[in-house]
């Protein structure tokens, strides 16, 4: 059976980084997903994932993610079984990730979310403020081209551009 799951949403919180009764960390966030699709009234809905990784995952998570982070998850669908206050039986859905990446840079996230000026999403792209440098020259330091009448170091030769002399 195939059960994978794969998401990409900003965390609605800080993640929660705890320890069970063995010393095993476990972190819980919730991910806000837009839907794919626009309704009509032109507002994209969100949906609100529970999201919980476990070990060095949870540590990872909790030391490098925080609110408004853009975070790709990768994991399994959970459904748990518990009973509430009121005794009622209860079930809740809930991604176990075991894996988690960033879909943003830090410094998309530390500026504004990741918007650019038109409000659209950013993924992390570089901005250029127009044409290269037309004047501009990089320095390839010792990989420059080297003149060919130049004698080679060592026991090489440089050959000519002359596809004869090749040996195969």
């Amino acid at each position: 059976m195939l059960n994978h799951i794969v998401l990409m949403g900003r965390l609605t919180r800080d993640p929660e980084l705890r320890r069970t009764g063995s010393g095993v960390a476990v972190a819980s966030f919730t991910l806000a997903v837009d839907r794919d699709y626009r309704p009509e009234n032109g507002e994209r809905e969100v949906d609100f994932i529970n999201i919980v990784t476990w070990r060095s995952t949870a540590e990872f998570v909790s030391r490098y993610f925080s609110k408004g982070r853009m975070a790709v998850v990768s994991g399994r669908l959970q459904i748990r079984n518990w009973t509430d206050t009121e005794g009622s039986k209860r079930r809740s859905a809930e991604v176990v990730a075991d894996n988690i990446y960033f879909g943003d840079s830090k410094r998309d996230s530390d500026q504004g979310g990741g918007q650019n000026n038109s409000g659209q999403q950013d993924y992390g792209a570089p901005q250029y403020g127009g044409a290269p440098d037309p004047g501009y020259q990089p320095d390839y330091g010792a990989f420059a081209a080297q003149p060919t009448s130049a004698a080679a170091p060592g026991d090489f030769a440089i050959l000519e551009d002359d596809d004869s002399e090749l040996p195969f």
